[in-house]
């Protein structure tokens, strides 16, 4: 619930009584007088679990060049030991056709997709986050130079006022 003052607030600056949490909020910063911004990424690091920040790590290492370049170095090296250095000895563990290795990728990426696909979705909640707390400061912003139209009206209208004044008394003494 919005306070009085929050209520009176809004009926002047927005002409409207009923407001959502995000406009209650910024109209109780105002009359506070306190900031309303805050970083993104911030807010949405606050509120991320441990799954969460898993995830983007997960994400953060598979998706680089890095983690590319040291794989294809690993299947590489997989690949030779089994078709040529092991198997000159008998040893190879997986020949060809590396169905075993078939295996091992299957299950990374059957574990990988659905890592990095929580780890998009946390960053499109995080876009999502953002866009909110944009939206509340372009709202405080708007709020904001609507008072300061308000003053300056009123001092226009009270500057008018005391020149209309000032003129009368003149044209009486005339």
């Amino acid at each position: 619930m919005a306070s009085e003052p929050v209520r009176t607030l809004a009926a002047r600056l927005l002409g409207k009584q009923h407001l959502d949490p995000g406009e209650a909020h910024v109209l109780a910063k105002i009359l506070a007088r306190q900031p309303i911004s805050r970083d993104a990424g911030d807010v949405a690091d606050m509120r991320a679990t441990f799954g969460d920040r898993l995830a983007d790590r997960v994400a953060a290492v598979g998706g680089s060049w890095a983690f590319i370049i040291g794989f294809s170095l690993v299947l590489l090296a997989w690949m030779l030991l089994n078709s040529d250095v092991l198997t000159h000895w008998g040893l190879a563990f997986d020949p060809y056709p590396f169905i075993f290795l078939n295996l091992l990728l299957s299950t990374l990426a059957a574990i990988q997709a659905p890592v990095i696909m929580m780890s998009q979705n946390r960053q499109a909640a995080k876009d999502r986050l953002a866009a909110s707390l944009d939206y509340e400061v372009n709202l405080r912003a708007e709020l904001e130079i609507l008072r300061l139209h308000e003053k300056l009206d009123q001092a226009i209208t009270e500057r008018l006022d005391r020149i209309i004044a000032t003129v009368c008394v003149e044209r009486n003494e005339a």
